[in-house]
């Protein structure tokens, strides 16, 4: 569990696949100054918003495992070395919750169409497939490649979200550019509405 407030970033260092694990699976090598035990072997680390197990540990990298599933569900499909992702550790008892509940399980992928910028602040439109429509509402939560956000606005197609400098600097949010995929993560809470009522 976490709660999309990132503050580290890293960059992917290698990609490769593993013959130890089943085909169309994926490891990942990850290049970034945060800091893991080796008692942290086997933790949730959010990765662009996708939890994944945290299975080595380098002098200045680790490495992730990636299932087929995973892959499938998000932009990791497509990812190349050199890619700048955001990272977030999961919480422990007694942190504080300044973003909302993410899990890590990523719904879908979703696409910029439009990128506006007012007063220093971002403005971006991403396309929305509509059998996702029920799982977002204006002024609700949302996660875009781990990051916890606010749903600003909602269309048929589309729905628009804003980032604040703050943000911006400590995200790669700020490298996003028109037709670029992000990870989507729509809030649980209305995830477990809408089964209950559809």
């Amino acid at each position: 569990m976490f709660n999309g407030i990132v503050y580290n970033q890293g960059t992917i260092k290698n990609l490769r696949r593993n013959p130890k694990y089943v085909s169309g699976s994926l490891v990942i090598e990850v290049e970034s100054n945060i800091k893991f035990k080796k008692t942290d072997i086997g933790e949730s680390v959010s990765c662009d918003g996708v939890c994944l197990t945290l299975i080595r540990i380098k002098k200045s990298s680790f490495l992730f495992y990636l299932s087929k599933e995973t892959l499938n569900r998000s932009n990791f499909k497509n990812i190349k070395i050199g890619k700048n992702i955001n990272i977030e550790k999961s919480l422990y008892h007694g942190k504080k919750i300044s973003g909302h509940y993410v899990q890590g399980h990523v719904d879908t992928t979703s696409s910029v169409k439009s990128i506006k910028i007012i007063d220093r602040s971002w403005y971006v439109n991403f396309s929305l497939n509509k059998k996702y429509r029920n799982f977002i509402v204006e002024k609700g939560s949302i996660s875009i490649n781990g990051v916890s956000l606010t749903v600003s606005k909602v269309t048929r197609n589309s729905f628009q979200i804003t980032i604040i400098p703050h943000t911006l600097r400590l995200t790669n949010l700020v490298k996003l550019k028109r037709g670029d995929k992000v990870n989507v993560e729509f809030d649980i809470v209305g995830k477990y509405l809408n089964n209950i009522y559809k």
